[in-house]
């Protein structure tokens, strides 16, 4: 499809925008309402980024909205700022990811000062997934998890804070870094049990601190289950405390034959695929320390 028609337009709107803005630093211009022409710039930069956008000109289109959140903030217009660099974000997430970036912290940065955190914490997912998805930077996704967990956690949305700190979590335990995700595993759980709406969940979080506390050391996770089952009586009865107890049968017996119970466990509880990379990585010092002992 020729979008050429709408870029014509957008760049011909942005030319005007462009002569309101000299003829409002001009000295005329100072005597006769030069912050109404400044409004009116904004919109006309608007109207051409929303052409933009038409034309599929991602790049352009977020250059046009930081032209207008630009201009915003030279008026003290601090909310329409930030929602010109939002959508600024937005456009150059299709074309440029570290630009989008850029705008999102300008917009975060407004949306702090004036005391929204909520939705600066919002937008701080945004960064985070696009750390994951584009730049495949997980420690920088990782920080912006958490930024917006302890935002949320300010503003008492728990539920949100502990969405972004399961994501973190996540992560930590890929990267090996066990404490850290057992940690905030143990939390979560804890919060659900005691928490109506969410105590059936509990079980999951409670399996994947069991999980990574496997992968540092059999005992210690004999140890987590036992507790797990005396704060949360429930779990005892869950497939996945069973799972496990069954996984340090095999452990202490070194009988790696025992993982059949893993595909039993997996044709009736779809494992994910982090569950399933941590139970290989359990699988794998069973083989070790069974290879050790011949």
């Amino acid at each position: 499809m020729d979008y050429s028609g709408k870029e014509k337009e957008a760049m011909a709107i942005m030319a005007e925008a462009d002569k309101k803005m000299k003829t409002s630093h001009s000295l005329f211009g100072s005597f006769f309402g030069s912050s109404s022409k400044v409004e009116e710039a904004c919109d006309l930069y608007v109207r051409a980024a929303n052409m933009f956008k038409m034309a599929k000109n991602w790049g352009a289109a977020g250059d046009a909205f930081c032209k207008a959140a630009q201009l915003h903030l030279q008026v003290q217009s601090k909310h329409n700022a930030a929602m010109n660099l939002l959508d600024a974000g937005n456009a150059f997430k299709k074309a440029d990811p570290q630009e989008a970036i850029s705008c999102f912290c300008q917009a975060i940065d407004i949306y702090t000062d004036m005391g929204r955190f909520n939705i600066a914490a919002k937008h701080h997912i945004s960064i985070a997934e696009i750390y994951e998805s584009e730049l495949l930077d997980i420690d920088k996704a990782i920080a912006h998890y958490e930024q917006a967990a302890d935002y949320y956690k300010g503003e008492e949305s728990t539920s949100a804070a502990n969405k972004c700190l399961l994501k973190v979590a996540t992560y930590a335990a890929q990267m090996e870094q066990y404490q850290k995700a057992t940690e905030i595993f143990e939390q979560i759980g804890t919060y659900s049990m005691d928490t109506t709406l969410l105590r059936y969940g509990a079980k999951d979080h409670f399996f994947k601190a069991a999980l990574c506390h496997f992968c540092v050391d059999m005992l210690n996770c004999k140890l987590a289950v036992q507790k797990y089952e005396e704060m949360y009586p429930a779990f005892s009865d869950a497939r996945e405390c069973k799972l496990l107890k069954k996984l340090l049968d095999a452990h202490e017996e070194q009988n790696i034959d025992a993982y059949a119970d893993v595909r039993e466990f997996d044709s009736i509880t779809r494992l994910d695929q982090w569950q399933t990379t941590m139970l290989l990585r359990i699988k794998k010092t069973i083989q070790d320390e069974e290879n050790d002992l011949r």
